[in-house]
């Protein structure tokens, strides 16, 4: 028995089954290539998510972490460390908000969003108790807590974990009659993402984040983006809301402010609405530690450039013309966003599982989702001819 098959056996015995992983057990990783404990080398093409944008042990990432781990890495904010003022001094200037929380995953931010919107819609806009609601949309991830699932239309992420937490209105995602239908007095908030990732990379039409805006401005509601995956450079801008140049009255970060190192997420906003959080009324034990804000800190510098945001508009529309060379018969749609794609096959290709694991064996890792569609995240540090590799395998991963 090889390495490899060694170690899926011992996570398949001791672990939980609630991931269907490619078959490969990976054990080193740099810039957009992984290599597996056999030594064989692929292209990354998922990026965990985003959570890597900045490649596989970035030096600079890695430097800030290493320096850290000599210094202290967890007093919990039962008091003050010397690493967390930077990190939130710099998300504020990022994010263009008065105030940032943080905590550890992009679940924890949501569920912070959460509570947030619903204090505020206590405090300030004078909802009656036990009365907010949010509104969200069809086809989102924003986590899997027992809240979050509750408002899932996935079949998969529901059943069998209620009872659920009530007070949210779900509409189709890109409608904004819809949505001006359930914005009421009692909507506190109205939480999206930008780009819906795990449904697809799925790109609202154009100018509906603006209509959103102004619905939201016009009924005193919360405007909540999550960007925890489509932010932090992904989609060729600092913030997927930049692109319609939109701001939002709570940013959700996480995935690459942790630049592939440690969990970290982020809830950034106005005074107005983090000053509902007192004393005890929110918390977490890693929230802030002195490791995950001396990444974060590094990560937010590396963001104030530019330079990323340019590298990822720049590699998208070189992606978006190798998927154009694709065989559109095996192919029922292309959705492009900076570096970040979704393909839809055809019901005459194979099924998208089917379609990376011929990938992975041609030296390409890419995740399905939703049974037909590829998606396409690679580290922002990929090369042009690594792309056009990439969308090679694809290729004939599909024929």
């Amino acid at each position: 028995m090889n390495r490899s098959s060694h170690l899926t056996d011992l996570e398949e015995q001791y672990g939980a089954h609630n991931y269907h992983p490619l078959p490969v057990v990976i054990a080193a990783g740099e810039g957009a290539w992984v290599t597996d404990t056999e030594g064989n080398r692929y292209l990354d093409w998922l990026a965990a998510y985003s959570a890597v944008n900045f490649g596989h042990r970035h030096p600079r990432l890695t430097a800030a972490a290493h320096a850290q781990l000599d210094r202290i890495t967890l007093a919990s904010r039962a008091f003050r460390t010397d690493a967390l003022g930077p990190l939130l001094s710099g998300l504020a200037a990022l994010t263009g908000k008065d105030a940032v929380l943080p905590m550890n995953t992009g679940a924890e931010a949501v569920e912070t969003a959460i509570k947030a919107a619903r204090k505020w819609g206590y405090e300030r806009k004078g909802i009656a108790a036990g009365r907010a609601r949010i509104a969200v949309f069809d086809g989102n991830f924003h986590g899997r807590t027992t809240t979050i699932v509750g408002f899932s239309s996935d079949p998969g992420s529901r059943e069998g974990f209620g009872p659920f937490d009530g007070g949210f209105d779900s509409v189709p995602y890109g409608d904004i009659d819809a949505l001006a239908a359930v914005v009421g007095p009692d909507t506190a908030a109205v939480l999206l993402e930008p780009v819906q990732g795990e449904a697809g990379v799925i790109v609202p039409p154009a100018g509906w984040l603006a209509e959103v805006r102004r619905l939201c401005d016009e009924r005193n509601v919360l405007m909540i983006a999550d960007e925890i995956q489509s932010g932090l450079g992904r989609t060729g801008h600092t913030f997927a809301c930049d692109r319609e140049n939109v701001t939002p009255d709570v940013y959700l970060l996480g995935k690459a402010l942790g630049g592939g190192i440690v969990p970290l997420s982020a809830v950034a906003c106005d005074r107005e609405v983090m000053d509902v959080f007192t004393p005890g009324t929110h918390g977490s034990t890693f929230g802030g530690n002195p490791l995950a804000a001396a990444v974060g800190t590094e990560v937010v510098a590396m963001l104030a450039t530019g330079e990323w945001q340019q590298r990822a508009r720049d590699l998208g529309k070189h992606l978006e013309g190798a998927l154009a060379g694709l065989d559109r018969s095996k192919v029922d749609a292309i959705r492009v966003c900076g570096l970040w794609a979704g393909v839809d096959l055809a019901p005459t290709a194979p099924s998208a599982r089917e379609v990376c694991e011929r990938m992975l064996r041609l030296g390409v890792l890419a995740k399905e989702t939703h049974q037909r569609t590829v998606r396409i995240a690679p580290p922002l540090v990929i090369e042009p001819e690594e792309i056009d590799r990439g969308v090679a395998a694809l290729a004939e991963a599909i024929g």
